[in-house]
């Protein structure tokens, strides 16, 4: 009986969390860390937060406002869907508010940092220009135009190229780490330049619009974003906290081990952003579909996207397998950290696959409202699992054992995405 009180007292408080306003959670949340900075400066697991914190910020935006333009084109009038553009402007808004008043915030409180020899350069801020070039392409790409959207990310890659030596070089202005910091900034602000363009050029016939009369909808739609966009976001930052304890596990044997992990890590982004990639490709497709009742439609494509991913997940794997140690040898020319390289390379290899299906069953999630199932897959691959799997295999197996833990949280999460999928599919929902 006692049991069953204090289960309908959980249940009652928990409904009344979910009574409280979005908005209103994020305040508190906000307030509760500038607390937490003041009262206790030194503890580091404030500041783990607060990049948890940030990480998710930046990534919510370009998912979500993908998903929403998509259902757009699918379900509404060009009139009524302008009101979308609120989604724009609001992230705009608070984007350039919130480097503002950082910029403020710096002068009032300086803080002194003492780096060594090797940091001593200044670093252009670029975080604004790069965040609305992904936002700015992810847009157009909703709309249908992935060979404009493809340009302008294409075009400031290129420029970045073209500069870099310009601002760098001593021959040239020999700015060095200065140098590169403008260069990339002035890159991204071509590529947002270029998408602004097209917007304009393109604003009769397109349902997104720039104007301000849009944010009065802010409020109808600022809870959507958050809510479908969130497990996205949790998602990247889960990776940076996933990817720094496998580090910091690894930092307890030797200096090659470090590296060698350093060098897999290169190699692994391969497989793992083509796979982002092409989910990121599917998504407008998915929500399309997903939107305007075509389901027939929405499953042949994310059979083609999944499939693709696949494909070129399984190439990397052999591969890897097959040439560990030559790629390795591309990076470093030592033969210890080779040799823990090419170990460590096939092991996490063996996630790829599993990999390459998981971003686009969570990215078909996203696409069709469901939050919860996105959420959960999410978390599975990143965050939950991993550091406790880091403790038990570094201890049954040192050091190599830390690296079969990506293909068994990989695993884990293609087993609770299909089965979400399937449910889905029982009840009609897929």
């Amino acid at each position: 009986m006692e049991e069953c009180n204090d289960m309908k007292t959980l249940n009652a408080a928990a409904a009344k969390y979910n009574s409280i306003s979005l908005i209103v959670r994020i305040l508190c949340g906000l307030v509760i860390g500038a607390v937490l900075a003041l009262t206790v400066p030194g503890a580091g697991w404030v500041a783990e937060l607060g990049t948890l914190f940030v990480g998710a910020l930046k990534g919510i935006a370009p998912v979500l406002v993908f998903v929403i333009v998509a259902s757009a084109l699918a379900q509404g009038s060009s009139k009524l869907d302008r009101r979308f553009a609120t989604v724009i402007w609001l992230y705009m808004l608070t984007t350039f508010l919130a480097a503002a008043i950082a910029s403020v915030t710096s002068f009032l409180f300086p803080v002194t940092v003492v780096l060594a020899d090797a940091a001593e350069s200044d670093v252009i801020p670029q975080g604004l220009g790069e965040v609305l070039n992904t936002l700015l392409a992810n847009l157009i790409r909703a709309e249908g135009k992935a060979g404009q959207a493809s340009f302008g990310v294409s075009m400031g890659g290129i420029a970045n190229l073209v500069l870099d030596p310009l601002f760098i070089l001593p021959q040239f202005l020999g700015l060095g780490a200065v140098g590169a910091g403008i260069a990339t900034c002035l890159s991204n602000v071509l590529s947002v330049v270029y998408f602004l363009l097209c917007l304009v050029r393109q604003r009769n016939e397109s349902v997104i619009g720039l104007h301000p009369r849009h944010l009065r909808h802010s409020r109808k739609y600022l809870g959507n974003i958050l809510a479908i966009g969130f497990p996205s976001a949790l998602q990247y930052a889960l990776t940076v906290v996933a990817v720094a304890a496998q580090s910091r596990f690894v930092s307890q044997y030797t200096t090659e081990a470090v590296a060698a992990l350093g060098i897999v890590k290169k190699l692994d982004q391969l497989p793992l952003y083509f796979s982002i990639g092409v989910s990121n490709g599917l998504l407008p497709l998915l929500a399309y579909h997903y939107a305007a009742g075509q389901q027939e439609k929405r499953r042949a494509a994310f059979r083609l996207g999944a499939g693709i991913s696949l494909l070129f997940a399984l190439v990397c794997l052999v591969l890897f397998e097959g040439f560990a140690p030559q790629l390795a040898a591309l990076f470093i020319d030592d033969a210890t950290t080779i040799h823990y390289a090419a170990g460590f390379l096939r092991r996490m290899v063996i996630a790829m696959p599993m990999m390459s299906l998981c971003y686009p069953l969570i990215i078909q999630f996203q696409a069709m409202g469901k939050a919860r199932e996105s959420l959960v897959c999410s978390i599975l691959r990143k965050g939950v699992l991993d550091i406790p799997l880091l403790f038990l295999m570094d201890t049954l197996f040192p050091l190599y054992g830390c690296m079969w833990v990506q293909p068994m949280v990989d695993g884990i999460s293609l087993v609770a995405a299909t089965s979400f999928y399937r449910r889905l599919r029982r009840r009609g929902e897929a």
